[in-house]
């Protein structure tokens, strides 16, 4: 297993993407440091790990504030060692408690604190102990909100976790520490459950798809790849974000309608010459 006994900091590791990554690192051997602040949200996260043999402690807290993230990592610290720390926290446009009649920086606040702030904090109080410990790998989760005005305050929060990504990269190069980002698309959580993003029709068609791939990515998936670039198989790459949308963001979504009647013009053709396909047995 590749973290067999390393320590691991995953923040918002009580629902969603962060709970799929902390179940993975788990299954890796990890043992776990879950941060959230919903506390009933992380028992459950701690006791399932937990079932399924795995090592987890759950923190309560809110990362926004620096004082709560210094003392997070030195808690953290006690155990001998700091590995890796996945700052997954963060709040969305249907999740950020913005209200309409709220000032330009009380909603600023809100999106940058949770999203970008937190980032900053847990980053900078764990550089040293990992220094410390001889390296160590720190994987951001950003969004590819950053590529899309519509999102507005959330996507230049999440940029700023990509730029922070950078610096961190080379801050930390001389002492054996990489950086990293993941750049989720569309991903399959409790959150959308209630609250999709969009539908389908009863030919299973979106109405407006996901990606290339006409589905939802999954947790599991984006734990898949930050599992990747924290391990020692991505030793040689730094700075970097990883973008994991299922095709999201090459699709040109004003030609979807003539793609589908114009594609074979388009493309090779081979795919769409079904006239040497042989019948199934």
């Amino acid at each position: 297993m590749r973290f067999e006994d390393k320590v691991v900091i995953v923040t918002g590791g009580n629902s969603g993407i962060g709970r799929g990554i902390a179940r993975y690192f788990a299954g890796e051997g990890a043992r776990l440091a879950l941060v959230g602040r919903d506390g009933t949200k992380g028992s459950e996260v701690e006791s399932e790990i937990a079932s399924a043999g795995g090592r987890a402690k759950f923190f309560q807290c809110d990362l926004a504030s620096e004082a709560a993230a210094a003392e997070l990592v030195d808690k953290v610290a006690q155990w001998g060692s700091l590995d890796v720390v996945v700052n997954n926290a963060g709040v969305g446009s249907r999740r950020s408690g913005i209200e309409g009649n709220e000032s330009p920086g009380q909603r600023w606040s809100k999106l940058r604190g949770p999203n970008l702030d937190s980032t900053y904090f847990v980053s900078s109080y764990a550089l040293p102990v990992m220094r410390d410990c001889g390296g160590g790998s720190i994987v951001n989760i950003s969004s590819t909100a950053t590529l899309h005005g519509n999102w507005g305050l959330y996507g230049v929060a999440k940029a700023g976790v990509e730029a922070l990504t950078r610096s961190l990269a080379v801050e930390g190069a001389l002492f054996g520490i990489r950086a990293n980002c993941v750049s989720p698309g569309w991903i399959a959580t409790e959150l959308d459950e209630k609250e999709p993003a969009s539908s389908t029709n009863s030919s299973g068609e979106w109405e407006v798809p996901p990606g290339v791939f006409n589905r939802m990515g999954t947790p599991r998936e984006i734990a898949a790849a930050v599992a990747f670039l924290a391990s020692h198989e991505a030793s040689f790459i730094t700075g970097q974000t990883l973008v994991v949308d299922g095709g999201l963001s090459i699709l040109d979504y004003a030609s979807l309608s003539l793609l589908k009647t114009r594609g074979p013009a388009l493309f090779s053709g081979k795919l769409a010459d079904t006239s040497n396909q042989q019948e199934p047995n």
